[in-house]
């Protein structure tokens, strides 16, 4: 039987890899982020959609609306590489752009980026107030007419005749009505 003695000088876990440095670059980090499994299609798709936002920019400005690119999310839709995909912030946006989509589908096109269709949404709004609860209703004592109120249904009552069932409604709602 063989025992194994650990000195002091010796390291316990020499089994486990050492921690990476961390005076790397950005440029290493951008190699270890193309290279690593995860990251490296995250950082792809990244890439790819600044590219799209860059062409798309170039066709909006050709058509005259560049200034509508930086208020547009753009991407492919899922399942369709043909198919653009548009968010806008709001629906006179989309509308704008609704008319100009043969254009910008041409536009793109001599861009080289090629693509059948473009479905354009609009993305819902965030709500910035605060909703407050109501004041409660039953607790507040009922109001009477104004001046102008009371005078305008006294002279509705003159004109009516004395054995009109309007007449008599309206003297019941004056007489019943708090003053």
């Amino acid at each position: 039987m063989k025992i194994l003695s650990l000195s002091p000088a010796t390291p316990f876990f020499m089994n486990f890899a050492r921690k990476p440095s961390r005076n790397h670059s950005a440029h290493d980090w951008m190699e270890y982020l193309r290279e690593s499994n995860g990251l490296g299609g995250i950082l792809a798709k990244t890439e790819d959609l600044a590219q799209l936002k860059a062409k798309l920019l170039i066709a909006l400005e050709s058509l005259d609306i560049g200034h509508l690119s930086p208020k547009i999310e753009v991407g492919w839709r899922s399942g369709a590489q043909d198919e653009l995909f548009l968010l806008v912030g709001s629906a006179s946006i989309g509308t704008r752009l609704q008319q100009v989509l043969p254009s910008l589908i041409n536009e793109l096109g001599k861009t080289g980026l090629n693509c059948k269709a473009i479905k354009v949404k609009v993305k819902p709004a965030v709500q910035d107030w605060e909703v407050k609860p109501r004041p409660n209703l039953k607790n507040l004592a009922p109001k009477g007419f104004n001046a102008v109120a009371k005078k305008s249904w006294q002279d509705l009552i003159e004109k009516l005749s004395p054995d009109s069932d309007l007449r008599k409604a309206v003297e019941r709602l004056l007489q019943n009505k708090p003053k």
